[in-house]
């Protein structure tokens, strides 16, 4: 019985070795997570005009957030989002939110029956999702000013809580330094 054991289990684990490879999208080969430099992000804007890239937000806090029209969840943190946005864009927070939709009018249409005045990026073919190993929705990191991911979010969250905006208060106030706070 030992001996076929052996060869089942070397089987998968190269099996999950080539999975892990394949999720991964040559990333690095690593998970994105705390501590980790935030992946390259160059996407272009709903709203038009010049595509935002993570690299010109250096030196500012940023919260990457990765979405759906059709994700309830998404739709319901959405105003919470909107709030934390104007309390702490003044102070030199940035939100991006990064929609995986497929289809550009679906998001027009989300954003203003909601109202939403944040940057709202458009990744239609999920390639910097991928990039940021994002396959839930929502899912958002917390980048530091020295854009290294600070915190990884799954799910809904209500970000305009006071723990997440102090948290992201102690961010701005430490400058370049992504360190614990």
């Amino acid at each position: 019985m030992a001996r076929r054991l052996g060869p089942w289990l070397i089987g998968a684990a190269l099996a999950a070795a080539a999975a892990f490879s394949i999720w991964s999208d040559g990333a690095g080969g690593g998970a994105v997570g705390r501590g980790t430099p935030a992946p390259p992000l160059a996407l272009p804007r709903l709203a038009g005009g010049p595509p935002v890239a993570l690299a010109s937000l250096r030196g500012r806090v940023v919260l990457v957030n990765f979405w759906a029209t059709w994700c309830k969840p998404c739709e319901d943190e959405m105003p919470a989002m909107e709030r934390l946005y104007r309390r702490l864009a003044p102070e030199g927070f940035e939100l991006l939110a990064v929609s995986v939709d497929a289809d550009v009018e679906p998001v027009r249409e989300f954003r203003e029956r909601l109202g939403l005045s944040f940057p709202i990026l458009l990744d239609p073919e999920q390639e910097v999702a991928r990039r940021y190993q994002t396959f839930r929705f929502p899912e958002s990191l917390l980048i530091g000013p020295d854009g290294v991911v600070v915190e990884r979010y799954i799910g809904s969250k209500e970000w305009d809580a006071d723990a997440y905006v102090e948290r992201i208060r102690r961010l701005l106030r430490a400058g370049v330094s992504s360190g614990p706070v």
